[in-house]
């Protein structure tokens, strides 16, 4: 959600932290900032809207080697310029920047008494605490740090600085992540590896409960008690070209065109042919802990929570262990049992989505096992679940997630494959499954190149207001995640529902100015799913039919076909699924739409 970034250094300060804050962009804001130490003052300028504001507002020259910055998206306050972080305190001698949510900010508010406080936000009080421990104790902005985070309840990522130490800079993390990023002669620190990226190839990650502080000659890191904190580097594997457009118009589109290349390097060195499985190192389980396993329980927020919904379908399908998915927000509140023999498996593209990783300490303060799927090396799922499978789907920018989705589906598809061949699945069948992934970027491709034809459907519809995604068992979950899509950045009402459930209730809506997109993969109900193409026609419905089977029935009854390849089971989703994206993103384009950072939503959701 809102971003950071530090520097402190040789180099003047300003310029890295507006560059970092635009590396940021992706992450969603609605207002952005900077604070410096120039001339032992703490000067700060800040604006709602989007950097270049920001930008308008800074002078041509600011000589300072040490600030933090910060672009808000509002919880606490509306977007304006006063929210706008950083905060400073009473005397503008420190200042703060601070991602996520302080819960008992009223009880640290009497606490402090007389202040008078120039936000609405939560955050600010840290600058006033802060800055009040100082005073009372007589102590360094560290030892304050420490001291101010004992009484606080919630969760934080926080960079602050102050005038009387002008070289330092102060970070902390609880639930928000804060990485440091180690240069020579010079110290970085962001919420976020791409703001770092192209500054440094070395890396450290705060856990929760520690303190760092940095100086341009290194860092140190301790605990709330100050005791020292053992921490070791790690390296960045992504480039700074990962994070740039390549010349497209849009960040979604690139992630798009990009995903055969996506899956490719998802299930690289994965396909065991010899056993006609799946080769999965992380796991940290052998054959007999695979067949110990009698549940398995899917959790992710939002577009990893549908991949994990096909994932289920897979798992199950093939290896006929009961398998399903639940929102993480709601497993982590439900008071969950927790069994001995279920595998827990959570899923998230930037390993740090809050609820999920949540579930994930809940599940393990419980005795679960818990097996993460992310894509973010080093993130704190990565770090903390007891096995795992990264995605290598790369990084991914614009906020609706299109190849990082495509790659869950093809590590769930592994998994599948690795637990039905443990089970039921014959060496046959396996090498079948393992040729169908194998080909699976190819028919993507193809997909691809019926893009024209996908945003001439796209282009005859995107003025409608509500559109329904319609799908029969495994192909519902498809629905659910195109329906995603088009809301999420064109901002059409989109709906999804089971084929079965459309005459209980949704039928009613129906009408000639309500495109149906149905979702008919080729397969043994495939003539039950017509039937509902029946049922939507004599509405006048207008119907967009996805599907990879030949049955002229569909043409005659659909008013558009996309017709993809077709494919085994197993990659129906995934190959279906790359054509209803690139339906979302030319709806998008044809309303005008902020495709890559739609209203009101962040890329890495980091707060409740």
């Amino acid at each position: 959600m809102c971003g950071i970034i530090a520097y402190t250094g040789h180099q003047q300060a300003a310029p890295i932290l507006i560059d970092g804050l635009r590396r940021l962009e992706y992450r969603g804001y609605d207002s952005a900032g900077i604070s410096v130490v120039s001339r032992k003052k703490v000067r700060t300028w800040k604006a709602s809207g989007k950097i270049a504001v920001l930008e308008s507002r800074l002078p041509e020259s600011i000589n300072a080697n040490c600030g933090i910055g910060h672009t808000r998206w509002a919880t606490h306050g509306a977007p304006t310029d006063e929210n706008a972080h950083p905060h400073n305190s009473a005397d503008e001698t420190l200042t703060i920047v601070h991602n996520g949510i302080i819960e008992n900010v009223d009880a640290l508010k009497a606490r402090l008494g007389d202040v008078e406080y120039q936000s609405e936000t939560d955050s600010e009080v840290l600058a006033h605490l802060l800055s009040h421990t100082m005073d009372l104790n007589n102590c360094s902005l560290v030892d304050a740090m420490r001291e101010v985070l004992t009484r606080i309840v919630g969760t934080y990522g926080i960079a602050a600085i102050s005038s009387a130490e002008s070289e330092k800079i102060i970070l902390a993390r609880s639930g928000s992540p804060v990485i440091i990023g180690i240069g020579e002669g010079e110290m970085l620190a962001a919420s976020d590896m791409s703001a770092l990226s192209r500054y440094t190839r070395e890396v450290v990650h705060l856990d929760d409960g520690e303190v760092a502080e940095l100086t341009p000659d290194g860092f140190a890191v301790t605990k709330l008690d100050a005791s020292p904190a053992d921490k070791s580097s790690m390296t960045l594997v992504n480039n700074l070209e990962d994070y740039d457009r390549g010349g497209y118009d849009h960040y979604l589109y690139r992630e798009i065109v990009d995903q055969p290349d996506t899956v490719r390097r998802t299930i690289s060195g994965r396909l065991d042919k010899r056993f006609n499985t799946a080769h999965l190192g992380g796991l940290n389980m052998d054959p007999r802990d695979l067949l110990q396993v009698q549940r398995i329980k899917i959790l992710g927020c939002g577009s990893a929570l549908y991949a994990g919904m096909s994932g289920a379908s897979m798992i199950e399908s093939l290896s006929r262990i009961p398998c399903d998915a639940e929102p993480a927000a709601e497993f982590r509140y439900r008071n969950p049992v927790i069994e001995a023999n279920t595998l827990y498996i959570v899923v998230s593209q930037s390993g740090e989505t809050f609820d999920t990783l949540a579930a994930t300490r809940e599940i393990q303060r419980k005795g679960g096992f818990v097996l993460g799927i992310v894509n973010s090396v080093g993130s704190t799922i990565a770090r903390e679940v007891d096995g795992g499978i990264y995605m290598h789907a790369g990084p991914e920018v614009s906020v609706a997630s299109t190849k990082a989705f495509t790659a869950m589906l093809s590590v769930f598809a592994l998994l599948a494959i690795l637990f039905g061949r443990a089970r039921d699945v014959s060496p046959q069948r396996g090498a079948q499954l393992l040729k169908a992934l194998e080909d699976a970027p190819d028919k993507i491709a193809d997909v691809l190149a019926l893009e024209t034809h996908i945003a001439s459907i796209a282009n005859k519809h995107a003025k409608c207001h509500s559109a329904f995604f319609i799908g029969r068992t495994a192909a519902f979950t498809v629905a659910l995640e195109g329906a995603q899509k088009l809301k999420e950045i064109s901002y059409i009402h989109a709906e999804a529902y089971p084929a079965s459930e459309l005459k209980h209730g949704p039928l009613a809506l129906v009408t000639s100015k309500t495109p149906c997109v149905v979702i008919l993969p080729e397969s043994e109900l495939l003539e039950k799913s017509l039937g509902t193409l029946e049922e939507i026609k004599a509405r006048s419905a207008p119907v967009i039919a996805v599907t990879d089977s030949d049955n002229s029935r569909i043409d005659k009854l659909a008013d558009d076909v996309i017709r993809v390849p077709r494919s085994d089971e197993l990659v129906q989703g995934m190959i279906m699924g790359v054509a209803l994206q690139i339906y979302a993103y030319h709806s998008a384009v044809a309303l005008g739409r902020d495709v890559d950072q739609p209203r009101n939503l962040a890329k890495s959701v980091t707060v409740e």
